[in-house]
């Protein structure tokens, strides 16, 4: 499901010409879907961003993380624009681990709410290591030019119980950087 919209007639023309030769249409079932989920999508977001903006300052205050980047928090670069622009943040919150890709495996590899899953979003809690599912396809200059380093985790915050959410982020993060710790110590 989505739109295109342009007020360009020959690119409306192909988009026309591509829509019927690839069968982009969808099925009446996708459509009652659509319809039966977008009267509950204004509530899902509100949860999810309710959520995502916890686990940010949970994942903020923790000494296990470097860094947090979510642009409800007002260490984010862009949280005065975040908020004129918007009414609330979304659910996707990344953030540093306190470690190396070891160390970032182990979290996800321990979170027990959270799924390991390259497509974000949905209803169910999910995470992701950037440098090695979306952005391993690029070369390693090129990802630290983005910023996508071997501890950075992507999450997407769902609609599960905010404290069932914390509880599994918080063991999962002392279990992972204790790890981790040990083993540089030896």
């Amino acid at each position: 499901m989505g739109v295109a919209v342009t007020s360009n007639d020959a690119l409306a023309s192909k988009l026309r010409f591509l829509q019927n030769a690839i069968g982009a249409v969808p099925s009446p079932f996708d459509c009652y879907q659509a319809q039966r989920g977008i009267k509950t999508l204004h509530l899902r977001m509100r949860q999810h961003a309710l959520n995502a903006q916890r686990v940010a300052e949970y994942l903020e205050a923790s000494s296990f993380v470097e860094s947090v980047i979510y642009p409800g928090l007002k260490s984010h670069p862009q949280h005065e624009l975040a908020c004129r622009q918007m009414r609330g943040f979304g659910g996707m919150v990344s953030f540093r681990i306190r470690g190396d890709t070891h160390t970032a495996d182990r979290f996800l590899q321990r979170t027990r709410l959270f799924t390991l899953a390259e497509s974000l979003g949905g209803v169910e809690s999910l995470a992701e290591l950037p440098a090695r599912m979306t952005h391993a396809g690029l070369a390693p200059e090129e990802r630290n030019e983005l910023g996508i380093t071997g501890n950075l985790i992507r999450l997407s915050v769902g609609v599960e119980d905010i404290e069932d959410l914390i509880t599994d982020i918080a063991q999962a993060l002392e279990s992972a950087v204790r790890e981790n710790d040990d083993e540089i110590a030896i």
